[in-house]
Parts: C-alpha cells; sequence; structure tokens
C-alpha cells in the first residue's frame, strides 16, 4: 500500500492569512511529502466557494513538479464539463513534460451546483460533456498527426497536440466516482477508481468490490495500484486521544462550510446525501470514514481497505500538518513495506 496525499490550498476559517500564505504553507506541505517519501499528491479542483480551494490545479501542480523530485502530481479531480477538452490535453502534457512522466490525470464530472450554475452549465449534460471531453483528450493524445472531431459540445479541424506525454500512450487515467454505475463503467473502459474521504469504509470495500468485479467479468486483472481512496487522517500519540473530539469538531465544521457555498446562491433547496457523499455531515460517518486514532489503530484501518484491494490512500489533513506527515510517516509506513 503507498500513501499521498489530498485536498490543496484554503484559506483558513478564521481569515487570519491569505491566499499568498495558504498557498505558501500547502507547497511547504507538498515539498515535505516528497521527501519523506510519500507516492502522491492529488490536488483538487473547485470554483466560486470565497475559500480559496485550488481553482487552476495544473498551474499549482507545474510548480510543484518543479520543486519535487519523485512524488507523483495528480488532480482530484479536473471537472471535464468547465474544460475545453484539447486546451486541457495540452496542459496536461505540457505538465507531465515537465514533471519528467509523474502525473496521475484525475477527471470527473461535476456535482457541486453552485460550479454549474456559475458555469452557466446545465447539471443534465454533465455525462454527455464528460464523456464526448475524455473521448477528445484521448483522441488527442494518442493520435500521431493531426485529427478533426465533431461532438455534440466541441468540434476541431485539422489540429495536432502538443507535447507528447512523456508516459505511454498517455499518463494514467483516474475516475472520481461513487455510485455503482459510475465505478463499473470506469472499469470497463479501463480508467483506475478514486473514491472520496467521506464514505465509510464498509462502504468503500463494497465500491472497490464493484470495480473489481466489473474487471474480471471482461476478462481483466485485477490491480491494487489501480484503486486509491481519500481519507480524513487523524493520527495521535497514545496519550492525545482526548484532542480527536476537537478535531472532529474541526471536520465536521469544514464540511458544513464548504457545503453550504455548494449551493447556488439565494437557493435553499437541500443537499442531501442522495445527491453526494460530501454532504453526510453526521458524526457517525465521520468517525467511520477517517483514519483516526493511535499508530496501532491506524495500521488495523488500513489493513482493512488493503485487504478490500485499495492499494493507494490519500490524506486529506485539516490540523495536523508537518508534523502529522513525520508522525505518519516514521509510526505507520514501516507496517506496509
Amino acid at each position: 500500500m503507498e500513501f499521498g496525499l489530498f485536498g490543496g490550498a484554503m484559506r483558513p476559517v478564521n481569515g487570519d492569512s491569505g491566499d499568498s500564505q495558504a498557498y505558501g504553507a500547502y507547497i511547504n506541505y507538498v515539498i515535505e511529502a516528497d521527501r519523506l517519501g510519500y507516492h502522491s499528491a492529488f490536488v483538487i479542483e473547485h470554483h466560486f466557494t470565497g475559500f480559496g480551494q485550488v481553482s487552476a490545479v495544473l498551474n499549482l501542480l507545474a510548480y510543484l513538479a518543479g520543486r519535487t523530485s519523485r512524488i507523483r502530481l495528480g488532480t482530484a479531480v479536473l471537472v471535464l464539463p468547465w474544460h475545453n477538452p484539447v486546451l486541457l490535453a495540452e496542459q496536461a502534457s505540457t505538465l507531465d513534460l515537465v514533471s519528467d512522466g509523474r502525473l496521475d490525470f484525475g477527471v470527473g464530472r461535476g456535482y457541486r451546483p453552485n460550479e454549474f450554475h456559475g458555469f452557466a452549465i446545465d447539471p443534465a449534460e454533465a455525462n454527455d460533456r464528460y464523456t464526448e471531453s475524455l473521448d477528445i483528450i484521448k483522441t488527442a493524445w494518442t493520435t500521431p498527426g493531426r485529427f478533426s472531431y465533431d461532438g455534440t459540445y466541441w468540434s476541431y479541424r485539422d489540429i495536432i497536440v502538443e507535447p507528447t506525454p512523456v508516459q505511454v500512450p498517455h499518463p494514467p487515467i483516474w475516475t472520481g466516482a461513487g455510485s455503482e454505475a459510475s465505478i463499473r463503467h470506469a472499469a470497463r473502459t479501463g480508467n483506475r477508481l478514486l473514491v472520496d474521504q467521506f464514505g465509510t469504509i464498509d462502504m468503500t470495500c463494497q465500491r472497490v468490490e464493484w470495480y473489481r468485479d466489473e474487471i474480471e467479468r471482461n476478462g481483466g486483472t485485477f490491480d491494487p495500484s489501480h484503486v486509491a481512496a481519500a481519507r480524513g487522517l487523524m493520527l495521535v500519540h497514545d496519550d492525545e486521544l482526548d484532542t480527536m473530539e476537537l478535531e472532529f469538531e474541526r471536520r465536521l465544521a469544514g464540511i458544513t462550510r464548504l457545503r453550504e457555498a455548494s449551493r447556488i446562491p439565494g437557493d435553499d433547496t437541500p443537499l442531501t446525501l442522495e445527491d453526494h457523499a460530501f454532504y453526510d455531515t453526521t458524526r457517525a460517518n465521520s468517525e467511520a470514514a477517517v483514519i483516526g486514532g493511535t499508530a496501532d489503530d491506524c495500521i488495523r484501518k488500513l489493513k482493512i481497505l488493503e485487504s478490500a484491494g485499495v492499494g493507494q490512500v490519500l490524506f486529506t489533513d485539516g490540523s495536523g500538518g508537518v508534523a502529522r506527515l513525520r508522525f505518519f510517516a516514521d509510526a505507520v509506513m514501516p507496517a506496509f513495506r
């Protein structure tokens, strides 16, 4: 099992620091993770929250490519309905080139109502836009010469996409998915699976089983390295278990804050678990989803995920910082070597 990071820069709730400080702290965080031997850093893409969440993910990853040497650089996820797919293919190829083949290309359909509203895109078109855009990107990366494309949303004439990605035939494509239908579709199309941090461990194991079953049903061989699960991390020392209560409160407050920012301005329509796992802010769900407790507690929970076929766990940690990165590397990582 490999370990990485999930998330990105975001201004703190108290507003005492701005974007520059938030981005600087996150950049230093990834640099230290690279030094400690973490496998990857998957960075989010979100828009219009007002909280400074990363919006230009490829720009940030290109900078990190120049400040790191080993850690893989992932998008989690690029929401394809927002982007011109050919421009995105060019930008992602450039990142793969300057990072010497370290790009993991995570993509999704989008789910936050305020983003569809802000981009003036009908959510009912999300799936078709996603499918067409991904087809164009794959075509751009695998066509040796010029090509044309006539689609519902995008059309191109006699184009050639440069540069060519370092990874052949293209960077690994990760699909952010949670429903059985979308997970099975990812498996059938040869995409890797990225599952969210909000589903319980049991739910995550079920999702991996759907992915494994669909691969094997279609004559393929399941590879755990093609499955990554985001998780909250609350690793504490043996004498600090009482501090987890405050961490849970902070986590739930952060999720609630982002959930409310996901609404269309002026729209009070409730956002529920049926819309996306992100909208479940119950304490029970949070406790069942995070990797928390002492080092032994965290190892036990991670072993369950490893046995289910999760090959990579990506941590989001709102309060641990660099100190917890080092603690995890020293106390937990050796159990998985």
